[in-house]
């Protein structure tokens, strides 16, 4: 993970330069707000101490990011959320936090715009076996949750997309049981580096990477981070999870990167990186391991996959 000051490493030193004075005017949805270049630098962004990416981690191009996307609610193709995610409206937009909370409130997105954006390159690794490293622009999930004051059951946390078949058209069909539900643990949730992101090469997020709010968990594979959040309840039951429901066998509840236990279908050992040619190696929880093997100790991963 990588959290940089914006006065001393601005977007357009990870951003080809092309692309990045081509999208750089991107529009924050109807209330015209941006998260510029010029937005961002003026943010006060903080330097994590957690750890560096590799050297041979180098950030895809925009272009990568958000033209090849996995999020059902547009369609299964890999181009379909780019061709398709236009139809979704973003504003209004809100969030309700509820559940196990001694403060439940729903919260506009013009509020969760203001709490200290951070931009944070994190390793991406899908399931299916290829990866991307992505900058995002967001905060610390734990952030949030800590204003809500959570009660001593809250166990998990849930997470749920926007349910709009009239804007989602990939909703009409009967692909998973809608809305897309996910959850995580709370220590796993109130971990800095799980996060909330609002953003991507500090631009406002595009629709067809989960506008204008998603969650983002680097460790896991990337279906455990969904997109497009409307609603996050804290409880004290495991929550139900949408691939989980579609095939238990396949898809755990924990869902961490972990090259030595292969998904039925797609070997979990190494990895294409998007805009490369040759594999590489999958890391251990995508190379987070030194800081969120602990949440795992005495576990046996291969049972709680």
């Amino acid at each position: 993970m990588l959290i940089r000051k914006p006065a001393d490493h601005l977007p357009s030193e990870i951003t080809p330069e092309k692309v990045y004075f081509n999208r750089r005017q991107f529009m924050l949805g109807a209330a015209g707000l941006m998260l510029s270049a010029e937005t961002l630098a003026g943010l006060n962004a903080r330097k994590s101490p957690l750890s560096t990416l590799a050297a041979n981690d180098k950030p895809n191009s925009l272009k990568e990011i958000t033209s090849y996307n996995n999020f059902y609610e547009f369609g299964t193709d890999k181009a379909d959320p780019a061709e398709n995610a236009h139809t979704l409206h973003t504003r209004p937009w809100s969030v309700l936090v509820d559940g196990e909370v001694a403060k439940p409130r729903r919260i506009a997105i013009e509020d969760l715009l203001k709490f200290p954006l951070e931009e944070r390159v994190y390793r991406l690794r899908c399931v299916e076996g290829w990866s991307m490293v992505i900058p995002w622009v967001g905060f610390p999930l734990a952030s949030l949750l800590k204003q809500m004051n959570p009660t001593s059951r809250a166990k998990y946390v849930a997470f749920e997309t926007l349910q709009r078949s009239s804007e989602m058209p990939g909703q009409r069909d009967a692909v998973l049981d809608w809305p897309y539900r996910e959850g995580l643990r709370i220590d796993e949730a109130m971990h800095p580096l799980a996060i909330l992101a609002v953003g991507l090469y500090g631009n406002a997020l595009p629709n067809q990477s989960g506008a204008p709010i998603r969650l983002v968990v680097p460790w896991k594979y990337g279906f455990k981070s969904i997109k497009s959040i409307v609603r996050i309840r804290l409880q004290e039951t495991l929550p139900a999870t949408s691939w989980n429901l579609a095939n238990a066998h396949e898809y755990g509840f924990y869902s961490n990167v972990n090259p030595e236990v292969d998904h039925p279908r797609w070997s979990q050992g190494s990895e294409r990186r998007i805009g490369e040619f040759f594999k590489r190696k999958t890391l251990m929880f995508n190379g987070y391991g030194d800081q969120v093997a602990g949440l795992y100790r005495g576990m046996d991963l291969r049972k709680n996959y």
